[in-house]
Formats: structure tokens, C-alpha cells, sequence
């Protein structure tokens, strides 16, 4: 009978190599075999750091986990509930609303009273149409301002219009310089940061004429912005170009990600797909479009919008940085999806570590139905529960088979075992 290829052997055949014979030295890799899409673990973009109150965001820090509060501005009270609430769920920086001067004032109250009964968050005001005077009011009061460079100088559109001259596109990017430059100047001058967002949906007129609705609209669109501020040399600029369909944010992040680079502006991109809705879909539709850039090292924070209480936005940012590998919050499962071979209930089992273990941080936690593939299966994980014979159960620390107990007494020894070695924490 002739033998299965090992691995070894089948990839030296794809890669038109043929195996050394045992004992022979091992031929060098091919060239497409440090090609970066292989790595197992992401290469961040290099960008640079920018603060928003005690947070940082860039390629040298975690990425960041955003979301905005659904309470009126104008309500104090119920806008730092609302703040305070998302903080405390995980999310790092808060963004609010400020669609007019009363709402941008009310920023400063909303700010002492965190301060005062609860503690500082990092906050970011969303600045609406021809919001010059809003900015300027809210930069007092928060930590970073957003802005929409379709809207931040609005026009109304003319339903006569058929086109822009290169004069009349010319001279509305320099009204829009002369508008935008204090609120650079302010921001420098604080020390603070500014987010360019732009939204598919919201792209200028003139854009629109010129670039079409397209990435490369939203791309010229931003560099417009982000050229005023290089003049200015101001750079605490983080850049968002967000879409409600994700393979026009996939292709305008990346774009506009290749287009900084070129130009030598190493800003730091926050990703999210706008209006993704609620649900499953909701957050299918957030996690195609974010893990995909970031899985090709592509941005530094991160929003899944949901049509849900904002807190619930939390837990799926961070299951996303899990799952790649960039950021360890929580515990990570491994779980076989259940076969004839199983000997135990895994769903059911699966539920239970889970309950017992979910507050600690930091570890690998395998539950595999059977021997056949648990070991091999669940290697990385720092502990391993594994259906052994029926009614048995063996517990694993990394590769090695620690003890076997009654599966009745499984999750029990499962604590007593990570207990024994120092990592568990009370809840």
C-alpha cells in the first residue's frame, strides 16, 4: 500500500519543490513563501499617534473601541447617564451630538458633571451643517471633533446645475480653507484632535459632478481636508470613510489608506459601516466590513453601528479584535461543532464552562467531544476539556493530560485546575 503525502510533501509539490530525502539538508523557502498574506498574525499600517483625552490611537496602540450615545445633548442628566453607561460597558471613547450652539454649550456641563461624579472620558462631538461656530464652541468642551467634510461647508444643491468649472471647484475649496482654519488653528492650539469622516451618502455637490459617487469622490473629498491641515501643520487627524454597503467601505478605506501613503499622511483610520441595522445581520454586515481591512492591517479604531442600545455594540467590537488576534479581552472558546463521536452534551457543556469562566481574561479554553481530534484540535489552548470514555472526562493543560474525572465533577476540576495554577480570578 503506498502512503498518504505528509504535509510537507504535498506543499513542496505545490510549490514545484520536491521534499529532501531524510538526512538532507532542507532546501530554501519559495519567495511567495514570506509573502505578508501568509503571516498568522496581522501587520499594522505604520501610523501615527494621536490623543483623544486619556486614549491613544495609532499603530503603536491597542485598537481603540468607539460608539455614540442616542441622548439629546440638551438633556445633561440623561447624556452623561448615557456616556457613563457606554464607558463602563468597555467602550473607550464616546462620541455625542451637537447639531447647535445650545447642544455644543451644553458639552461643558455634561463634562463637569462626569468629572464630578463619575470620572473623565475621552469625548468626541459630532459637528453637523455649516457647524464653524458649533466647532468652535464644542473644541472647549471635548477631546476630539468630528466632522463631515460634505457637510462641514454646505451648499445647497441647484437642480440646473450640470457641472463645475475648474474655477468654480477651485474657488469653493478656498472659501472652505478660509472657514475650516480656525477651528485647525483652535484644535493645534489645544492640543486636540480631529476626525475627518466622510460619508458615502453625504459627499458635496461639487464632488459629486467631479468624482462621481464613488470611493475615489470620498477619497478626493478627505484629501481636501487633510491638505488644509498639512498647510496648517497640524496633525492630530484621525480619518473615517464610512458606507452603509461594505465593499464600497472595503474599497474606500483601502484606497484612501494608499493614497495618505502615498502623499506621506500616516493618519490613523477609524473603520465602521453606517447604518448596518440590528440583529445578526447588523452585525455580520459591521464584522465583513471591519475585519476585513483589519485583517489587512488596515485601522486603528473601530464602531459597529447597530440600531440597538449603543452598549450592545460593545461586545461585538471586541469580539472582532479577539478573533484576529488584536486585542485579549475575554476568554477565548474552542468548541468542535458536535459529531457522532461526541460523548457528552457539548452545547450544554459548552454553557457551562462558559458560565464558570467568562469574568477571567487571557485564556484559551477548549471543550472537544471526543479524543479523536480534541488534542490535536485544541494545541494553542491553555486548557483543554475532553470527552475521554463515556461518562469521562480529561482535563488538559496545553498538550499534556493533567487528570480524569467523572463528568459530573468536570467543570469543578476544570477551576480547581486553573485555580492550582494561579489564574483564577473570584467573580
Amino acid at each position: 500500500m503506498t502512503a498518504a503525502p505528509s504535509r510537507s510533501d504535498a506543499a513542496s509539490a505545490a510549490s514545484g519543490t520536491t521534499a529532501p530525502a531524510a538526512g538532507a539538508a532542507a532546501e530554501p523557502l519559495p519567495a511567495w513563501a514570506d509573502d505578508p498574506r501568509y503571516a498568522t498574525t496581522i501587520r499594522r499600517r505604520k501610523t501615527r499617534s494621536v490623543r483623544v483625552g486619556d486614549i491613544w490611537i495609532g499603530s503603536e496602540h491597542p485598537v481603540v473601541v468607539q460608539s455614540m450615545i442616542n441622548e439629546d445633548t440638551l438633556d445633561i442628566e440623561g447624556a452623561t447617564a448615557g456616556i457613563r453607561r457606554l464607558h463602563e460597558a468597555g467602550c473607550e471613547i464616546v462620541r455625542v451630538t451637537v447639531p447647535s450652539l445650545a447642544h455644543a454649550k451644553a458639552m461643558g456641563d455634561i463634562r463637569k458633571r462626569l468629572e464630578d461624579t463619575y470620572r473623565p472620558v475621552p469625548l468626541v462631538a459630532d459637528v453637523h451643517h455649516n457647524g464653524m461656530k458649533i466647532a468652535l464652541e464644542v473644541a472647549q468642551h471635548v477631546d476630539k471633533v468630528r466632522i463631515n467634510p460634505g457637510l462641514f461647508v454646505f451648499d445647497k444643491p441647484d437642480p440646473n446645475r450640470s457641472e463645475f468649472s475648474s474655477e468654480e471647484f477651485a474657488a469653493i475649496g478656498e472659501r472652505i480653507a478660509s472657514t475650516f482654519e480656525p477651528l485647525v488653528s483652535l484644535l493645534k492650539a489645544q492640543d486636540k484632535a480631529l476626525r475627518i469622516g466622510v460619508n458615502h451618502g453625504s459627499l458635496a455637490e461639487r464632488m459629486l459632478f467631479t468624482y462621481g459617487d464613488t470611493p475615489l469622490g470620498m477619497v478626493q473629498s478627505a484629501l481636501e481636508f487633510i491638505r488644509i491641515c498639512d498647510r496648517l501643520d497640524f496633525h492630530n487627524i484621525v480619518v473615517s470613510m464610512k458606507a452603509s454597503r461594505a465593499p464600497v467601505v472595503l474599497a474606500s478605506y483601502r484606497m484612501m489608506a494608499d493614497r495618505m501613503d502615498a502623499e506621506g499622511f500616516p493618519y490613523p483610520l477609524h473603520l465602521g459601516v453606517t447604518e448596518a441595522g440590528d440583529g445578526d445581520y447588523g452585525r455580520i454586515k459591521s464584522t465583513a466590513g471591519i475585519a476585513t481591512l483589519l485583517s489587512e492591517g488596515l485601522g486603528d479604531t473601530i464602531r459597529v453601528s447597530l440600531t440597538e442600545a449603543p452598549e450592545k455594540e460593545i461586545p461585538v467590537c471586541y469580539s472582532i479584535l479577539q478573533a484576529l488576534g488584536l486585542r485579549k479581552t475575554m476568554v477565548e472558546y474552542v468548541a468542535c461543532p458536535s459529531c457522532g463521536r461526541t460523548l457528552f452534551n457539548l452545547e450544554e457543556v459548552l454553557h457551562q464552562v462558559r458560565s464558570a469562566t467568562a469574568h477571567l481574561t487571557g485564556l484559551d479554553i477548549a471543550v472537544m467531544g471526543c479524543i479523536v481530534n480534541g488534542p490535536g484540535e485544541m494545541a494553542d489552548a491553555d486548557y483543554g476539556y475532553v470527552g475521554k470514555t463515556p461518562g469521562t472526562i480529561s482535563l488538559y493543560r496545553g498538550r499534556d493530560e493533567i487528570r480524569r474525572v467523572p463528568e459530573a465533577e468536570g467543570v469543578e476540576a476544570l477551576i480547581a485546575l486553573i485555580r492550582e495554577d494561579g489564574r483564577w480570578v473570584d467573580p
